[in-house]
Parts: structure tokens; C-alpha cells; sequence
């Protein structure tokens, strides 16, 4: 039986996870994107990483960022993967930070250089550090539904790993579909078997659509119940595991979803589309968002 929420959650990660994949946008453009996005409504923003700018060169002006933000009434977060980027994010004045690992040992190790335990443990002194400063941690965890190292990943894995990172202190935990290989039964049987251990308050879906499926299983997603859902405006961000290919969910198509099936989301679409065109001007590119290109080619 369906039991779809009454108001769904959106967490956008344009600025972060999207233009992270991205080529290299000035600060003032970052700026604006965020500001854009507040203004569209979205009231959950990633607002950027606090990471070496030698591995993750876009995202070396975070701090920069995040000070030139005044928006008291939007939850801004950003990537803290160790103990440097949290005081450093701390320092910005972020309120959530963010975690992340992997439900693969494989990517685990290729993508942060360690073990899953290793990463669990590593993450408990952000967390301490976290709770000593009043501050929101959200976990992560990437490939849920398939590895491009490993291939099908164990449901088992999964609740694992995503039990570790409640445990540590995560309000939610997101389950990235890192590479967009998922399918709308994959989906159902995975949350279906995560929502015997695990109140469906307490998690997020982060689904990539590598190969066009993640809006069906976003639905799936949510006739389970589940109301958070990342996306990223314009479908900011490819995917690195399939060159060429598309990387996030586009925001604008997850709204126009969410408009269709009379679920609350509080996001202005035209002034998201807007954003999402601001923003893909300034990368020399077009919204991969199917919503935004035909909402902008009725208005031309």
C-alpha cells in the first residue's frame, strides 16, 4: 500500500555536489546560485566543501562562499570529511554539517582512501567536535543500489553501514544512488528492507540518473513514505564513473513530480528555473532538467 508524505524535503546540493563535477564557476556565481535558490524557496542548501582544493579544486572558495551569504532563515551545510574541514566549516558559521562513506568497501577505499570502519571512525571526531558546538551532522552514504567497482551491493551492507552512521549521532542518512544505476524494484526492496530497522524519518534518497531513472525511483521512494529528497538545480554535476553522462536529479523535475502528485514542497519553479539557467549560462551549458528547457522554450 502507498502511504505517500503529505510535504516532501528538498535538500538541494547544486552548489556542492553538482558543481563539485562541474568546471571551475567564479565565486560571485556560486554566490548567486545560492541566493537564487533561497529565494525560489528551498530552505536546505548545500552550500559547499570544506575539502583540499588540491582534490577538489571547485570547490577551494567555500569559506569565501558561505561569509558573502546573509541568509538567517535557510539550514546551509557543507562537507566536512575530517576534523580540519569542520573547524574550518565552523569558522564560516555552518550549522549542519555533512559525512560521508560508502556501502562498498571498494569505492570506499578508491574514493576517501580507507575502509568503511576506517571512515566510521575517522567521522567520530567531527561528530564530537559537532556535538560540542551544537551542530547538525547528516551522513552519506554512496552506492546503495550498485558499485562501479563491485557491481549489485548487499541490502545488508547497506543497513550497516547506515545503522553505524545513526549510531555515531547523523540526524539522517541519504542514500546515494552514486552512479544511477537503480531501478524502481531495487529501490522498493531496499527501503522496504532499511524500514524494518529504521523510522523513515531518519532517511534521505540521493538518486543520480546516469541512466533516466531516477525520478521513477524517487516515486518509489516516496510511496514508501520516504519525504527527503536531494536533487540539484539544472542537473548540475555529471557523473565521473560514465563520462558524458548525467549526474543529479535536476530540482525542477522533482518539483514539477511533486506538483503532479499534490505533495507540498514550497519552491517557486519558475524562480528555480531561473536559477537553474543563471547558473548553466555561467558553466556554457544548457539545464539537463527537461522541465527547465521546456518551461524556457514556452516562454521564447
Amino acid at each position: 500500500m502507498s502511504a505517500f508524505p503529505d510535504s516532501v524535503r528538498i535538500v538541494e546540493v547544486g552548489a556542492r555536489d553538482g558543481l563539485q563535477n562541474e568546471g571551475v564557476v567564479n565565486t560571485q556565481d556560486k554566490i548567486s546560485l545560492i541566493n537564487a535558490l533561497a529565494q525560489a524557496g528551498l530552505k536546505d542548501i548545500e552550500a559547499g566543501a570544506f575539502v583540499s582544493p588540491k582534490w577538489v579544486p571547485q570547490m577551494a572558495d567555500s569559506a569565501d562562499v558561505i561569509n558573502a551569504l546573509n541568509l538567517p532563515n535557510i539550514n546551509l551545510s557543507a562537507l566536512t570529511p575530517n576534523l580540519k574541514g569542520a573547524h574550518a566549516a565552523h569558522d564560516a558559521g555552518i550549522k549542519e554539517f555533512a559525512i560521508f562513506t560508502a556501502a562498498s568497501e571498494s569505492f570506499c577505499k578508491k574514493n576517501i582512501n580507507c575502509s568503511i570502519d576506517e571512515s566510521i571512525t575517522r567521522f567520530s571526531e567531527v561528530m564530537n567536535f559537532a556535538k560540542e558546538h551544537n551542530i547538525r551532522v547528516r551522513g552519506y552514504v554512496s552506492c546503495v543500489l550498485g558499485c562501479p567497482y563491485e557491481g549489485d551491493i548487499d541490502a545488508k551492507a547497506v543497513l550497516d553501514v547506515t545503522q553505524k552512521l545513526l549510531d555515531l549521532g547523523c540526524y539522517e542518512v541519504s542514500l546515494g544512488d552514486t552512479i544511477g544505476v537503480g531501478t524502481a524494484k531495487k529501490v522498493t526492496q531496499l527501503i522496504e528492507f532499511l524500514l524494518m530497522h529504521i523510522d523513515s524519518n531518519r532517511l534521505a534518497v540521493h538518486f543520480h540518473d546516469t541512466y533516466g531513472q531516477a525520478l521513477t525511483n524517487i516515486y518509489a521512494a516516496l510511496s514508501l513514505g520516504i519525504s527527503t529528497v536531494d536533487a540539484a538545480v539544472a542537473g548540475l554535476g555529471g557523473c565521473p564513473y560514465a563520462k558524458g553522462a548525467s549526474g543529479n536529479v535536476a530540482t525542477e523535475d522533482v518539483v514539477y513530480l511533486l506538483d503532479g502528485l499534490g505533495i507540498n514542497h514550497g519552491i517557486d519553479l519558475q524562480r528555480l528555473v531561473d536559477a537553474g539557467w543563471a547558473i548553466t549560462n555561467a558553466l556554457n551549458k544548457t539545464p539537463v532538467s527537461k522541465v527547465s528547457v521546456a518551461l524556457h522554450k514556452k516562454q521564447q
